[in-house]
């Protein structure tokens, strides 16, 4: 069983690294010129923003001619807004798209379009989980390793044993339902995590009051619930509010990936002991990189690949391990964040 501190994953899970380049490293020649698209599950939510930051941020560095446009659907039509937008890069010849997936695989065929007509389609956060029209994806982390954090979480939080639900975002995030996976996974693999019961997984749409509605409504169908373990930035912040209003935090802990800065206050006071995140404005650069690279020809998207991701060092594409015939980068590592150090990272 893999371990973990409560600071960070173990360095193995670092893929880039900073400092000189090797030999068989490409450098990507900057100034050359490509229209690209970032396309997140739907506008709206913070960590979008955030990665929006970084690729605006490494569109800036490469001195890129070309347009970046931050594009995105509505919540209540992240699915088909994610399919038109995608289809509409490919009509005006975007070279790159930068998705984060919220369709499924609903999505595959505007994105085997779009690479027809000549259009790289990079994946960030959520790929497409077939695989289908997808050039390669940009990993924040390996999934499995998210599944045994929150397995570690919850059984720290439960003093390792109790009832956990699940709330999540959509059923067709991939991302999430890949987490959720490996979790289920650990908690059944490992005699340690015995006494720990998965009594329920829900989704709360990724949308604040939704989220807040689902989670007081597990502890009213869960009376010996423990643990809200939220796997989404909204999810985790609505059901500790949640809890917080309710006055339930002495009775039910939430967990799950978070922001120290929407999630401070609920750590210090008990609400959300601890959780999980990566930074987003770097995954935003490091997708930057790759699209702009696949989009400019200076990359041809092979496994064993290795090139020069700017200040984040270099990267290599690999084999997917999680999906089959699929390609990733993997970027890493993410943070466990308790009172010891949520508040410094807040800032």
């Amino acid at each position: 069983m893999l371990k973990f501190t409560k600071l960070s994953l173990t360095a193995a899970l670092l893929a880039g690294t900073a400092g000189m380049a090797s030999a068989d490293a490409i450098t990507l020649e900057p100034g050359m010129e490509t229209d690209m698209v970032l396309l997140p599950k739907f506008l709206g939510i913070l960590v979008f923003d955030q990665a929006n930051e970084g690729a605006q941020e490494a569109h800036a560095e490469l001195g890129n001619p070309g347009s970046l446009l931050f594009q995105g659907p509505t919540p209540e039509n992240s699915v088909a807004g994610q399919i038109e937008i995608m289809t509409t890069a490919a009509t005006n010849a975007v070279g790159a798209v930068l998705l984060s997936n919220n369709a499924g695989d609903q999505i595959a065929p505007a994105a085997e379009a779009a690479q027809a007509a000549g259009t790289r389609v990079v994946t960030w956060d959520s790929p497409i989980p077939g695989g289908a029209g997808e050039d390669v994806f940009v990993a924040q982390v390996d999934f499995g390793s998210i599944g045994v954090v929150m397995a570690d979480m919850a059984h720290s939080i439960l003093g390792g044993s109790g009832q956990m639900a699940v709330l999540s975002a959509t059923p067709d995030a991939a991302n999430q339902n890949a987490w959720i996976a490996a979790m289920q996974e650990t908690l059944a693999a490992d005699a340690k995590y015995a006494d720990i019961e998965l009594v329920d997984i829900v989704y709360g749409d990724d949308q604040a009051e939704v989220s807040y509605n689902r989670a007081l409504a597990r502890v009213d169908s869960h009376p010996d619930l423990g643990l809200i373990m939220a796997p989404t930035t909204v999810g985790i912040q609505a059901a500790a509010k949640a809890m917080q209003d309710e006055g339930l935090c002495d009775q039910v802990k939430t967990s799950g990936l978070g922001l120290p800065s929407e999630m401070v206050s609920y750590t210090m006071n008990g609400c959300a002991p601890e959780f999980a995140l990566w930074d987003f404005r770097d995954l935003g650069y490091l997708t930057y990189y790759t699209a702009y690279g696949l989009a400019t020809g200076q990359l041809t998207g092979e496994i064993g690949e290795t090139f020069v991701a700017g200040r984040m060092g270099e990267y290599t594409i690999e084999e997917d391990p999680g999906r089959e015939g699929s390609k990733r980068i993997l970027m890493g590592p993410f943070t466990v964040y308790t009172a010891d150090n949520v508040e410094a990272a807040a800032q």
